[in-house]
C-alpha cells in the first residue's frame, strides 16, 4: 500500500510540474511579445514625432545600429522606403494585416512566424497621414525556440522537484501509514495512537467493528457451548433411561417413572430446539416486518387465557388488569413477546404467587407491563438477564424447564420495533415488573 501511494504522490506531483513548467513558458513568452510590441509602438511614435520619416535617408544610421527593420508604405501599398531591403524588388504591401489594419484604425501588429528560423517576427503599423504608413519590426525567438533553449533548464528544475517531491512523498506516505500500521500492531487498543483528526472516526470505527467481531466471536463461541450442554443434558436422561427399560432392568412402577421423566425431557428438548429456531428467525429477520395498529388489551387477555392452566398447575395466579392501549406493531411478535415475559413470570414466581399482566395508555405512550410476586432478580444480574443462556437460578430453570433463551427472545422482539423500549424493576424476594414501553411519534 505504501508503494502504490508513494507512486500516486509521484505522478499527481510530475503532472503538476510539467503542467507548470509549460504554462510558465506560454506566460513568458506572452509577456515577451506584449513588451516587443510596446517597444515597436514606442519606437514608431518617437519616429513620428520627431518627424524623422519625412527625411528618413538622413536618419539611417538609427536603424543600422539597433536591430529594428524601419519601412514606409504609401496608400496604395507600395514601398517607398526599407532599411533592411531594396525596395525595387518589394512586393505590394497593401494587404498585409497590420497595414490594413493600420489605414482602417490608425495603428495595427502582426506576428508572423519562421519556420525555417525558428524565429517570429512582430510588425507594428502606424497611419501617419493619408498618404503614408510607418512600420516598424522586430525578429524574436519564437516559443518553439524558447522552449528548446530553456529545456535544460526545464530538465534541471524538474529533476530537482521531483527529488524533493520523492522526500516529501515518503514523509506524507509514513505520517498516513503510521497510525495505521500502529493500529493494526495494537488493535485491541488503539487509545494510545496518535494521529490527526480527520482519522480518528476510521479508527474508531474500525475499531469498534473489532470489537464487536470478538464479542460476537465469544457469543457464538458461548452459544454453542450453552446449546451442547442444554442438549447434551436431557438426551443423556432419555439415552439412559430407555436403555434401562430396554434391557429390561426396571419394574413396572420403574417403566411408568422413567416414561414420565422420557416425556418431561423430551418436551424440554423440544422447547429449547424451537427456542433456537426462533432466535435464528429473529436474527436474520429483516426491518421491513408488516405493522398492523394492535390493541395491547387482547394480546393480554389472549395470553392470559393461554397460560391459566400452566399457571393453576404452579399454584399461581394470573390476571389481567387496566385498559385499551392502542399500538403500531406486528402482532405475532408481540403476542410471543408478551408469552415470554408471563411464561417466565409464572416460571419463577413463589408457590400462591401472583402474576398481573396490565395495559395502560397514556398521553404519549402505551405501556404493557407483567409484574410477579416471585423470587426477583439482583442487581448484578439484571444487566446480564436477556443473554442467552443466562439463568439467575440455574437449579430452578431445570426443575421448572426454563430454556434460558426467553428473554433474549423478548430483547431481539423489541429491537425490530422502533420507539419501543422495555425497562426492568426488580427487588430480591419481592418480585419483578417487566415493562414494554410503545412510545407515539409526535
Amino acid at each position: 500500500m505504501k508503494k502504490r501511494i508513494n507512486i500516486q504522490f509521484l505522478c499527481i506531483a510530475f503532472l503538476a510540474i510539467l503542467v507548470t513548467v509549460s504554462s510558465l513558458a506560454f506566460i513568458f513568452y506572452d509577456i515577451l511579445k506584449k513588451e516587443v510590441i510596446k517597444d515597436l509602438k514606442t519606437y514608431a511614435r518617437l519616429l513620428v514625432d520627431t518627424k524623422a520619416h519625412e527625411n528618413i535617408e538622413e536618419t539611417l544610421y538609427v536603424s543600422k545600429e539597433s536591430d529594428l527593420r524601419v519601412t514606409l508604405i504609401n496608400n496604395d501599398g507600395k514601398v517607398i522606403y526599407d532599411n533592411n531591403a531594396d525596395v525595387g524588388i518589394m512586393n505590394n504591401h497593401g494587404k498585409r494585416p497590420e497595414v490594413l489594419e493600420a489605414m482602417e484604425n490608425g495603428t495595427g501588429y502582426d506576428v508572423r512566424k519562421s519556420d525555417t528560423m525558428e524565429k517570429n517576427t512582430f510588425y507594428y503599423a502606424l497611419k501617419v497621414n493619408d498618404d503614408i504608413i510607418l512600420r516598424v519590426a522586430k525578429e524574436s525567438n519564437s516559443l518553439i525556440s524558447v522552449y528548446k533553449t530553456s529545456v535544460p533548464f526545464m530538465i534541471l528544475v524538474v529533476i530537482l522537484l521531483m527529488f524533493l517531491c520523492v522526500i516529501l512523498s515518503h514523509y506524507l506516505t509514513k505520517s498516513i501509514m503510521k497510525p495505521i500500521e500502529q493500529m493494526a500492531n495494537n488493535i485491541d487498543d488503539c487509545s494510545n495512537i496518535s494521529t490527526y483528526k480527520e482519522l480518528k472516526p476510521f479508527l474508531t470505527t474500525i475499531q469498534k467493528q473489532h470489537e464487536d467481531i470478538v464479542k460476537n466471536a465469544h457469543m457464538r463461541q458461548d452459544f454453542t457451548a450453552n446449546v451442547s450442554h442444554e442438549l447434551k443434558t436431557p438426551l443423556t436422561s432419555i439415552s439412559g433411561y430407555s436403555e434401562l427399560i430396554e434391557n429390561g432392568m426396571a419394574t413396572n412402577e420403574d417403566v411408568v417413572r422413567f416414561a414420565k421423566e422420557i416425556h418431561r425431557n423430551s418436551n424440554r428438548l423440544l422447547t429449547l430446539i424451537n427456542d433456537i429456531i426462533r432466535l435464528s428467525e429473529l436474527d436474520t429477520i429483516k426491518k421491513d416486518i408488516s405493522f398492523d395498529r394492535i390493541n395491547l388489551k387482547d394480546v393480554a387477555l389472549s395470553c392470559v387465557e393461554m397460560l391459566e392452566i400452566n399457571a393453576n398447575k404452579n399454584n399461581v395466579k394470573i390476571c389481567w388488569e387496566g385498559m385499551d392501549a392502542f399500538v403500531y406493531a406486528n402482532k405475532d411478535l408481540i403476542d410471543e413477546l408478551t408469552y415470554n415475559l408471563c411464561d417466565n413470570a409464572i416460571r419463577y414466581n413463589k408457590e400462591n404467587g401472583t402474576v398481573i399482566v396490565k395495559t395502560v395508555e397514556e398521553d404519549d405512550k402505551c405501556i404493557l407491563s407483567v409484574s410477579d410476586t416471585g423470587i426477583g432478580i439482583s442487581k448484578e444480574h439484571q444487566g446480564r438477564i436477556f443473554e442467552r443462556f443466562y439463568r439467575v437460578d440455574k437449579s430452578r430453570s431445570k426443575l421448572t424447564g426454563g430454556t434460558g433463551l426467553g428473554l433474549a427472545i423478548v430483547k431481539h422482539i423489541i429491537a425490530q420495533h422502533e420507539n419501543v423500549e422495555l425497562e426492568l424493576e426488580s427487588e430480591v424476594g419481592k418480585g419483578t415488573n417487566m415493562k414494554v414501553i410503545f412510545r407515539k411519534e409526535k
